[in-house]
C-alpha cells in the first residue's frame, strides 16, 4: 500500500515526510522534486515568506544511487526561517513564552485546535495547522508523478477564479494548460489573470485576503481505478477526501459538480460510442472521468474551491482566549493570495491519490516488473 506522513511546525528546523510503498528499482530525480516544489513557492500575491525560503528536498532513506530500495523513502525539506525563530521553536530550549498568540483568528486552527489539545498559548496549533506543511505533500506527490511518468499518466493545474474574476468560457482541453506555468496566476486567460491581478493588488491596499477556485486535470488514466465496491474504495470520494485535507480547500467538485444538480440528465450523462481506432470514447466528459467510483479512461477533472486566508492585516474582531475580553486577531506574516500555490498543491495532492489507485490495480515489488506486466484494462 502506498501511503505517507508528515511532520514539521512551520519554523521549525525542517518538514519532514515518509513516503512507504514504492517499488524498488523506480528512479527518482531530485531535481524534479525540486521543480515541483519550486512551483509551490510561485504566484502573485505570495507573502514574504517565500522571499526566505527555496525548498530543496534532502531524501535521507529508501534511495540508493539514485533509485529506490523498496523501503520507506524519508526526506526532509529545510525551513530556513528557523534560525529567526530558533529562540521559541528549539525542540528542547525553545521558550515557550516566546511570540504568544491568545488572539485566535476566525476561519484558522486556532480557536478550536487549543480548546481541543488545552493550549491557552495558540502557537503549536498555527504551527502545525500552516500550509507551510503543504510542502511535503508536494515532495510526496512529485515523486508519485515520477511514479506514473512511464505509463502515459500526467497532470496540469490552473486557476479558473481569483475573488469575483474568473476566466471566461468552459473547461479547456488539458493541452492548454501548459501555458498556466507562464502565468504570475496561473490562469490561461490573460485577460482574467490582468483582472486577478489587480484585485489581489486591491485586497492587499485594504489588508484583505482573496480564495478563489483551481482545476486539476489528469490525462492518460486507465479504465478501472478505484471500485465501486466499498465507499472508501471510490477514487471520488478518495479524491475528495485528500484534496479536501489541504489548507483552506472549503468545496471539492468532480468534472461538472454542482452544475449537474440544476440539469437534466440528457445533459448531464456522458454518451457512449466506438469506432475500430479509437476504442470506446466519449464526445463529452461531464463525469470528470469517474463514473461509479472509478477511472472511465476519460479526462480526470477536478476542482477545489479555496477560501481567503484568515491572516489579515485589517484584523476580525475575537477574543483574548485567556480573559475572554475582545480583541483585533493575530497578526502574522501572510501571503494576500495563495491561490496559485493551491492549484500546485491540489496537482500534487491529486497525482498521489491516483498513484495510489494505481498501485493497488497494477503494483508489483519491483519498478521493472511493473513495467512487464502494464495492460490497461480495453
Amino acid at each position: 500500500m502506498l501511503r505517507y506522513l508528515t511532520a514539521g511546525e512551520s519554523h521549525g528546523q525542517a518538514l519532514v515526510g515518509i513516503l512507504e510503498g514504492l517499488p524498488a528499482g523506480m528512479p527518482i530525480s531530485r531535481e524534479k522534486m525540486d521543480e515541483d516544489l519550486k512551483r509551490r513557492q510561485q504566484g502573485y500575491g505570495r507573502g514574504g515568506r517565500m522571499a526566505i525560503e527555496t525548498d530543496r528536498a534532502l531524501v535521507l532513506s529508501g534511495l540508493r544511487g539514485g533509485l529506490t530500495l523498496g523501503s520507506p523513502l524519508a526526506f526532509t525539506i529545510e525551513n530556513r526561517d528557523y534560525e529567526n525563530w530558533q529562540q521559541g521553536m528549539d525542540p528542547f530550549e525553545g521558550d515557550v513564552t516566546y511570540r504568544q498568540v491568545v488572539h485566535p483568528r476566525p476561519g484558522h486552527a486556532d480557536l478550536p485546535g487549543a480548546l481541543k489539545y488545552g493550549f491557552e498559548d495558540m502557537r503549536p496549533i498555527l504551527e502545525r495547522s500552516s500550509a507551510r506543511e503543504t510542502a511535503a505533500r508536494v515532495a510526496v506527490g512529485s515523486i508519485a508523478r515520477q511514479l506514473l511518468a512511464p505509463f502515459g499518466i500526467e497532470a496540469a493545474c490552473h486557476v479558473i477564479s481569483i475573488g469575483s474574476e474568473k476566466m471566461n468560457g468552459s473547461t479547456p482541453p488539458y493541452e492548454a494548460l501548459k501555458a498556466a506555468e507562464d502565468s504570475p496566476v496561473r490562469c490561461i486567460d490573460d485577460d482574467a489573470a490582468t483582472a486577478m491581478m489587480t484585485a489581489i493588488d486591491q485586497a492587499k491596499k485594504q489588508g484583505d485576503s482573496l480564495g478563489g477556485v483551481v482545476e486539476v486535470q489528469v490525462k492518460g488514466l486507465p479504465v478501472g481505478l478505484g471500485s465501486h465496491v466499498q465507499w472508501d474504495r471510490k477514487l471520488d470520494a478518495r479524491l475528495a477526501y485528500a484534496l479536501m485535507s489541504i489548507q483552506a480547500v472549503k468545496g471539492v467538485e468532480i468534472g461538472d459538480g454542482f452544475q449537474t444538480a440544476g440539469q437534466p440528465g440528457s445533459q448531464v450523462h456522458d454518451e457512449i460510442y466506438h469506432d475500430t481506432q479509437r476504442g470506446i470514447y466519449r464526445k463529452t466528459n461531464h463525469a470528470g472521468g469517474i463514473e461509479g467510483g472509478m477511472s472511465n479512461g476519460e479526462i480526470l477533472v477536478v476542482r477545489c474551491g479555496v477560501k481567503p486566508i484568515p491572516t489579515l492585516m485589517q484584523p476580525l474582531q475575537t477574543i483574548d482566549i485567556r480573559t475572554k475580553e475582545p480583541f483585533e486577531a493575530v497578526k502574522e506574516r501572510s501571503d494576500t493570495c495563495a491561490v496559485p500555490a493551491a492549484a500546485v498543491v491540489a496537482e500534487l495532492v491529486t497525482l498521489f491519490v491516483v498513484a495510489q489507485a494505481f498501485m493497488e490495480t497494477f503494483g508489483r515489488d519491483s519498478f521493472e516488473e511493473m513495467k512487464r506486466c502494464w495492460k490497461p484494462c480495453p
